[in-house]
């Protein structure tokens, strides 16, 4: 959504829209045997929260703007259309990653099986 609200200047809350940040965590592993870790390799991500960008809205000099302030400067998001491309490139690069470790993790368990056999 902070895309889609890249040139929101006025949102429910008043102001521009603020760019929201998922924070995102895996289940643990602390106090698990091995064999245990190996059994429930794939975990879930959860969504703990969304916090709020701290940045500053972009100012931007337009006096004929609905939204312009006494001086004619308009607040707008504080999303970077290409920073949140390069975000979602990096979350697509890091699954593509874990769905391969996944993959070599059940041939390793395959070849373990073979050789025991």
């Amino acid at each position: 959504s902070n895309l889609a609200n890249a040139r929101t200047t006025r949102t429910p809350e008043g102001g521009p829209y603020l760019r929201r940040l998922p924070v995102v965590a895996a289940e643990t592993l602390e106090g698990k045997s091995f064999g245990e870790m190996l059994d429930n390799s794939v975990r879930a991500v959860r969504v703990k929260g969304v916090i709020t960008d701290s940045r500053p809205p972009v100012m931007r000099y337009e006096p004929g703007h609905p939204d312009a302030n006494e001086q004619g400067y308009v607040a707008y998001p504080n999303v970077d259309p290409v920073e949140e491309i390069v975000d979602m490139l990096s979350a697509v690069r890091s699954y593509e990653a874990n769905v391969n470790v996944v993959k070599i993790i059940g041939k390793m368990n395959e070849a373990a099986m073979r050789i025991s056999r």
